[in-house]
C-alpha cells in the first residue's frame, strides 16, 4: 500500500454530467443520495491514481462522516455552501479546493461545458500535498471464501428517476456490472463502471437546516459516524449476505457484520458503497433456472 493519504474526488452524477472519468481506478465509490432526488460520488483513490477525474463538483455535510473514517484523507472538490466548508475544515479531512488553482491540477477536457467541465488528476494532487503520506487504516477485510449468502443475479437501486441503479452479476469476470435501468453505465473511455464487492447500507437521511440550491432543495443529512447503525446487504461472487452495520465515532471504520456478530469479508478488488435511504426499496433477482 503507498504511503500516501487516501484521496477522495468528489465526482458529479447528474445525467448531463454523465459519461464521468477516472472511477474505475478508484479502491472504492461512495455514492451518497443528495437534493432533488440524484445522487453524487465520493471516489476514494489510495492504491491506485488516474490522470483524469471528473467532473468534480461541491462538497456536501455527509461526505465528512463517509471520509472521517480515512483518517486525514484529502478531499478534492469545486465548492459547497458555507456551512458544509465551515464543517469540513474544522474535521480531520485535509480540504483541497479546486477552484482555488489554475495549475495543471485543473483539466477542462474539450466537449465538456460548465458546470461539468472541471476534472483534475490524483497524481498531481499528491504532489502538491506531499505531507499527506499517511496511509489510511483498512475500511474492510477480505477472503477469497464466499460468506454463505443468497444468489443475487441483479439489484436494483431506485434512488430516482434520474438515478435508477442497476448492478448485474457477471460469472465469467465474477464482478458486478453498473447500468441504469437497462442502459450500461459506461464512463468516457468506453468502460463500464463494475465492482468485485458492491455494499447496500441503508441510511435515514434528514433535510436542512441549510438551502443547497436556487430551488430551495434541503442539504441531505444522515449520521454515518456517531454511535450509528443499521441493515446491510453485501453482495460478492453473485450472492447477498445480509448484514448489519456499526460505527461508533468519526475515526472508527464502517463495520459489517452478519447477523452472528462476525465480520462480512469482501471480495478482492473494488467495492462500491451504496448509501440508501431507508425510504427506497431494493430488490434482487435470483439466478434463472435451467
Amino acid at each position: 500500500m503507498p504511503n500516501r493519504a487516501a484521496l477522495a474526488v468528489k465526482v458529479d452524477n447528474y445525467p448531463t454530467a454523465r459519461p464521468q472519468s477516472g472511477l474505475t481506478a478508484a479502491d472504492v465509490v461512495f455514492e451518497e443520495p443528495v437534493e432533488g432526488g440524484i445522487t453524487r460520488y465520493v471516489a476514494v483513490f489510495q492504491c491506485h491514481g488516474t490522470h483524469t477525474v471528473g467532473p468534480v463538483r461541491s462538497a456536501r455535510n455527509i461526505d465528512i462522516g463517509i471520509l472521517g473514517q480515512l483518517g486525514h484523507p484529502l478531499l478534492v472538490h469545486v465548492g459547497g455552501i458555507q456551512p458544509v466548508i465551515d464543517n469540513i475544515l474544522a474535521s480531520p479531512i485535509d480540504d483541497f479546493e479546486l477552484g482555488n488553482y489554475t495549475t495543471s491540477v485543473v483539466q477542462h477536457p474539450s466537449g465538456r461545458v460548465a458546470p461539468y467541465d472541471t476534472y483534475t488528476s490524483t497524481t498531481t494532487v499528491w504532489q502538491m500535498r506531499s505531507t499527506a503520506d499517511v496511509a489510511p487504516q483498512p475500511l474492510f477485510t477480505y477472503s477469497p471464501t464466499v460468506p454463505a449468502g443468497t444468489p443475487a443475479k441483479s439489484v436494483s437501486i431506485p434512488f430516482s428517476s434520474y438515478s435508477p441503479v442497476v448492478w448485474k452479476y457477471d460469472a465469467k469476470s465474477r464482478r458486478y456490472l453498473r447500468y441504469y435501468a437497462s442502459s450500461p453505465d459506461t464512463l468516457a473511455n468506453g468502460v463500464q463502471n463494475s465492482a468485485a464487492n458492491v455494499i447496500v447500507q441503508f441510511i435515514s437521511v434528514y433535510y436542512g437546516p441549510w438551502v443547497e440550491n436556487s430551488q430551495g432543495a434541503l442539504e441531505v443529512q444522515a449520521n454515518l459516524s456517531t454511535h450509528a447503525s443499521g441493515q446491510a446487504i453485501v453482495f460478492r461472487n453473485g450472492v447477498g449476505i445480509p448484514a448489519q452495520w456499526s460505527r461508533a465515532t468519526l475515526a472508527q471504520p464502517t463495520q459489517f457484520t452478519t447477523t452472528s456478530g462476525a465480520p462480512v469479508a469482501m471480495q478482492p478488488g473494488n467495492t462500491w458503497v451504496e448509501l440508501v435511504p431507508t425510504t427506497v426499496h431494493v430488490s434482487t433477482t435470483p439466478p434463472s433456472s435451467g
